[in-house]
C-alpha cells in the first residue's frame, strides 16, 4: 500500500471527528436531503517515530518539535516517549506556532515514539539533528522523524567496505511487526541471507546493518522495506568512512515523473540512483531546474533503467555554482514506467568532504514545515512546475523567544529559488519554517541546514512533502427509505 494513501486513509493520522448527521425523515426516500459535499477538517491525532540517533561518544543530538498555527482548534498536546520502559516523556508541547527543544549527548539514546492530538496534531513535525564532531561518523545527521507506514524505498544504499548503512526500524504498536528488506542492484534482486521475516517487537526499535543482509559488497543499491504485518517507521543511517554521515529519508513512491529539489550551488559531486519498479524497462529524461530556467545536463540527457534493477549516474558538479533541482521524466518515445530516485550530494573535497541525501519528494498541495533552523545556515529550495507559483514563507517564534516573520515569493515555472527564511525578530533559540503554496503551479521543496565545523561544510537536506494536516470527511444524511421493501 502506498504511503500517501495511508496518510489520507488514517494510518498516519487518526481522525477523531464525526461530522453531524442531518434530520431524520420518515416516508418516501425521495424526501431525503441529498448528501452534502465532503468537508476538509484538521486531523485530530498524529504519530511520529524518531530512530536511535547515534552510538558515537562524540555525538550531540537536538530534538525540535513544532506545529504551525492556523488549525482553528483550541487545545492539544504533543510529546515524545522513549521506548525505554517507564521513561519520562520528552518535549511536552502545548503551544502551536512555537518550537519546543531538548537535547542529549548519550551514545545509547533510545528511539522515540511520538503522538500529538487536538490543535497540535495538524502539521506536527519533529526534527532530529545530530552533530558528530570526530571519528568515522563525523558529520551532521538530520532527519524528520518518520511517519509509521508499511512500505519504504531507499535508493542510494550500499554494502561497500567503506560504508555502514543501517535501516532503523521503530514499531509504535503493542503487537510485533514483521519486516522484509530487499536490496536491488544493477543486476536486480540480491540474494539475501537475513533480510526476510525480521521481527520488531511491539514498542521497540531494531537497527539492521545492510551488510549483514547480503554477503556481497555492493554499491548503488535500492533498499525496499516492507512490513508484511504491522507497521513501522524506517530511516536509513549512512556512515561513510571517507565522506561523513547523514540520514537518508524515504523516497517518494514510484511515479513516472519525479522532482528532487535542492541541490546546493557548491555541490562538488552529485550521484543519481534510480530503481525501475514496473514490469518494463524505464527510459527517462533528466533536466535541471536552475535559478534561471530548465536545462538539460550535458552528457546526462537520458537514463535507461532495466526493470527490477538499479541504475546510477555520476552527475559530477552538475550545478556549476547555481542552486538547482533535478526533474526526472519519461521519454516521449516509450511507455512511462514508475521509478524511485534519490541523490547523494557531496560538498567539499579530500578530507573536508561531507555528504547528504536528497530523495524524490511529493509536491506541496497546501503547506509543509521544517523544524530546527538556526540564526544562520538554513536555505529553502523551492521548485515550481507548470506555472509560476506564489509561496508564503513563515518563520516561527524562536524556541526561547522572538517574533514570527513572513514573506511572499514568486517562483518562476521551471526554476528553483534558493530562499533564506526571514529572520524572526529578537530570535532566541531555534525556529521552524513553514512553506505554503498560495497559487500557481506545482510546488516542491526541501530545507538545507548547514553547520560548518573545523573547515568542513557539514550539511543535511530534509525533503518537505505536504503535511496532510487536513483530511476529507464526507457529510452524509440518513436515508430511511432503505428500510422499505
Amino acid at each position: 500500500m502506498n504511503r500517501n494513501a495511508l496518510s489520507l486513509a488514517g494510518a498516519v493520522v487518526v481522525l477523531a471527528v464525526l461530522t453531524g448527521a442531518a434530520t431524520m425523515n420518515s416516508g418516501d426516500s425521495s424526501d431525503a436531503a441529498p448528501a452534502a459535499s465532503a468537508a476538509r477538517l484538521p486531523v485530530q491525532r498524529s504519530s511520529l517515530l524518531c530512530p536511535e540517533p547515534s552510538s558515537s561518544e562524540f555525538a550531540t543530538t537536538q530534538y525540535t518539535s513544532f506545529t504551525p498555527k492556523g488549525t482553528g482548534q483550541a487545545d492539544g498536546s504533543a510529546k515524545l516517549m522513549p521506548i525505554t520502559p517507564k521513561a519520562k516523556p520528552l518535549l511536552p508541547q502545548t503551544q502551536a506556532g512555537k518550537p519546543a527543544t531538548t537535547s542529549t549527548e548519550k551514545s545509547d539514546a533510545p528511539a522515540l515514539i511520538g503522538t500529538a492530538d487536538g490543535a497540535l496534531a495538524p502539521g506536527w513535525t519533529v526534527q532530529q539533528t545530530t552533530v558528530v564532531d570526530s571519528g568515522d561518523g563525523r558529520g551532521l545527521l538530520g532527519a524528520s522523524c518518520a511517519v509509521p507506514d508499511t512500505e519504504f524505498w531507499f535508493p542510494g544504499a550500499s554494502t561497500e567496505a567503506n560504508r555502514q548503512d543501517y535501516v532503523e526500524l521503530v514499531n509504535p504498536d503493542p503487537t510485533p511487526a514483521v519486516v522484509d528488506i530487499d536490496l536491488y542492484g544493477k543486476d536486480g534482486l540480491l540474494k539475501a541471507s537475513s533480510g526476510d521475516g525480521i521481527t520488531v517487537a511491539g514498542g521497540t526499535s531494531k537497527p539492521v546493518l545492510l551488510s549483514t543482509v547480503v554477503p556481497q559488497k555492493t554499491a548503488d543499491l535500492t533498499a525496499h522495506v516492507v512490513a508484511r504485518s504491522g507497521r513501522v517507521g524506517a530511516l536509513l543511517q549512512v556512515t561513510d568512512t571517507k565522506a561523513g554521515a547523514d540520514w537518508m529519508a524515504p523516497a517518494a513512491e514510484p511515479a513516472t515523473s519525479l522532482v528532487l529539489p535542492g541541490i546546493p550551488a557548491d555541490a562538488t559531486d552529485v550521484r543519481l540512483e534510480v530503481y525501475a519498479s514496473g514490469s518494463d524497462d524505464a527510459d527517462l529524461t533528466l533536466k535541471l531546474a536552475t535559478s534561471t530556467g530548465t536545462i538539460t545536463p550535458a552528457g546526462h540527457e537520458t537514463l535507461h533503467v532495466k526493470s527490477g534493477m538499479t541504475a546510477s549516474a555520476d552527475l559530477g558538479d552538475v550545478t556549476k555554482g547555481d542552486p538547482a533541482s533535478l526533474i526526472i521524466g519519461s521519454s516521449a518515445a516509450h511507455t512511462p514506467v514508475p521509478v524511485v530516485a534519490g541523490l547523494r550530494v557531496t560538498r567539499g573535497k579530500g578530507d573536508k568532504q561531507e555528504i547528504a541525501f536528497l530523495p524524490a519528494v511529493s509536491r506541496i498541495d497546501t503547506r509543509a514545515s521544517a523544524a530546527d533552523n538556526r540564526a544562520k545556515g538554513s536555505t529553502l529550495s523551492l521548485t515550481a512546475i507548470g506555472q509560476d507559483t506564489t509561496v508564503r514563507v513563515t518563520s516561527s517564534a524562536g524556541s526561547g523567544g522572538g517574533t514570527p516573520a513572513s514573506k511572499v515569493v514568486t517562483v518562476k515555472a521551471g526554476t528553483t529559488s534558493a530562499v533564506t527564511p526571514p529572520q524572526p525578530a529578537g530570535l532566541k533559540g531555534t525556529y521552524a519554517v513553514t512553506v505554503e503554496r498560495v497559487s500557481g503551479g506545482q510546488l516542491y521543496a526541501s530545507r538545507t541546514l548547514a553547520l560548518p565545523l573545523d573547515g568542513v561544510q557539514m550539511f543535511t537536506i530534509q525533503p518537505m512533502p505536504d503535511d496532510h494536516s487536513t483530511v476529507s470527511v464526507p457529510q452524509a444524511v440518513p436515508d430511511l427509505g432503505v428500510l422499505d421493501h
